[in-house]
């Protein structure tokens, strides 16, 4: 119920500032500069972000000069979060970053949004692949630490994010990378933390995994887990953010 309501007030949201933008002949006028601001004072800063999200992955959509203004707010508004750190280290442009991109993440965002967090993962997982250019020539479904080097820094981050503000900052490969650095980079005792190993034996997987929000922080995605520390080790170099 909770969100199905999110969903009716992202549309009505959009909905208004279409609306709004109708009425001033596609500019960005103090109207519509106010209405952000009033969504924003009034708590409303997650769904300008999973608006913005959204547009940012879905090929169906484009990016606009009110998406990039309504992007910068959230940036002002949100002092030290995923999003900030997007602005921080990739462009500021929003419609360049999006160009940048090679897979519609559409797909993911839905199983994330919906908890449905095996099926995310195992995308997830595909995804990497992809984007490692594991095809059907070579159709394997796990990595080497090599083919981390092939996957573009772009295409990672946005991963990580859906999984960060999906899980509401529980899940995701930088949130385990701060884990792991926690715990003086013994890849032991992250094991165990992340509860991918019990006594210093492996998960089977799936069943011995834990499939929804209340698994512990920074249990998923898996990433490999059944291959040993050296392709997530690699990941974890590679993530800087």
């Amino acid at each position: 119920m909770q969100k199905t309501q999110k969903k009716l007030n992202e549309v009505f949201i959009l909905s208004e500032i279409n609306k709004l933008l109708q009425e001033n002949n596609n500019q960005i006028s103090n109207e519509i500069m106010n209405y952000i601001e009033s969504i924003v004072q009034n708590k409303g800063i997650e769904l300008l972000i999973n608006i913005i999200i959204h547009k940012l992955i879905s090929k169906s959509t484009q990016i606009t000069d009110l998406d990039q203004v309504i992007f910068e707010k959230i940036i002002n508004v949100e002092q030290d979060n995923i999003i900030k750190k997007l602005y921080q280290y990739f462009p500021k442009n929003i419609k360049e970053y999006k160009a940048s991109l090679t897979i519609d993440y559409e797909p993911l965002y839905n199983l994330l949004i919906n908890e449905k967090y095996q099926e995310a993962d195992q995308l997830t997982q595909k995804y990497l692949c992809e984007l490692a250019n594991i095809n059907n020539k070579n159709p394997r479904k796990w990595l080497y630490f090599t083919d981390i080097l092939l996957i573009p820094l772009y295409d990672l981050f946005i991963i990580d994010l859906l999984w960060q503000v999906y899980s509401n900052e529980k899940f995701g490969f930088s949130v385990q990378k701060k884990i792991w650095i926690k715990n003086k980079y013994d890849w032991d005792v992250f094991l165990e933390k992340i509860n991918w190993s019990e006594q210093g034996t492996m998960k089977r997987y799936p069943q011995e995994f834990i499939w929804n929000i209340n698994a512990p922080k920074g249990h998923l995605p898996l990433f490999n887990q059944l291959r040993g520390i050296q392709v997530i080790s690699y990941l974890f170099e590679k993530i800087f953010w």
